[in-house]
């Protein structure tokens, strides 16, 4: 069984990794006023964030269209798929889940045929990449379609993903992560924790000082217990070396360093560390 696995630019999967394990990635698009660009395709992450500190409108991302989709599949499937497992964002954040689920209904009869699983991650960014990444190696392994959603959703389950921001000032003036604005008030000069809770953003708490904000986030995950996996999404790399830092007193082990994408960059700003850590079973 030739099973394959397709998931959005918001998973902020290395390229190069991407394409070595054989994942299909479908672009968002991020627009800056009228100039419009797929994510991560036509503007890297490092370009996203240089233009968007220089930027005085804030950008939009909207999903792939369906026909993006059903291009995707059909495409795998002529090049042999018995199975396509199609891993995506929150579709409390993007409507690029319902997408997806559209374009595959909207297939010819004889291309049906093949399963198709589509997967709402209630997740973004590292966390839901990594389950995408561990999703792809069993395909290698030669496990079926069944198994391997079994395994990642499963990996969805155990994933929990916090975000330190520098600022409340995108949040404030995208409106588009409303549980985040609870935190505002008169306050705009804190470092606000936030997280997912079922694929929509909570806010956890705010910090006086970007160190005591990630002294905190350490502090969580040393009560979540044993850790399968870690990871941070950085938007530059000097917030990521300090909430490494921050991290070592309290977990060993190799932590992963991602580039944080333009999927939650465009809502929470220049300098926002996400990290995701999947419990051990």
């Amino acid at each position: 069984m030739t099973v394959r696995i397709v998931t959005d630019s918001t998973s902020d999967l290395p390229i190069e990794q991407a394409k070595a394990l054989g994942i299909e990635i479908v672009p968002l698009t991020v627009a800056f006023g009228d100039d419009a660009y797929l994510d991560n395709v036509e503007m890297d992450n490092a370009a996203f964030y240089q233009k968007l500190q220089g930027s005085k409108e804030l950008p939009r991302t909207s999903q792939p269209a369906p026909a993006r989709f059903q291009e995707t599949f059909t495409r795998l499937i002529q090049e042999g798929a018995t199975g396509i497992l199609s891993v995506h964002l929150t579709s409390q954040l993007s409507g690029t889940y319902q997408s997806a689920c559209t374009a595959r209904d909207a297939l010819p009869e004889d291309l049906r045929k093949i399963p198709i699983e589509i997967v709402d991650s209630t997740s973004v960014s590292v966390g839901m990449g990594y389950p995408v990444i561990k999703a792809a190696e069993e395909v290698q392994a030669g496990l079926g379609l069944e198994e391997i959603k079994a395994h990642l959703v499963d990996r969805l389950e155990r994933t929990r993903i916090f975000a330190v921001l520098d600022t409340l000032e995108y949040v404030r003036r995208g409106g588009r992560i409303g549980g985040a604005t609870a935190m505002l008030g008169n306050v705009l000069n804190i470092k606000p924790i936030i997280s997912l809770k079922e694929g929509v953003v909570v806010p956890v708490e705010r910090a006086r000082t970007r160190g005591k904000a990630y002294a905190r986030v350490a502090q969580i995950l040393q009560e979540l217990g044993s850790i399968e996996y870690l990871a941070i999404a950085e938007s530059s790399e000097e917030v990521g070396q300090q909430l490494s830092e921050a991290l070592k007193p309290i977990y060993s082990g190799d932590i992963a360093i991602w580039k944080l994408g333009a999927a939650l960059g465009t809502h929470t700003g220049p300098g926002t560390a996400a990290i995701s850590v999947v419990t051990a079973k």
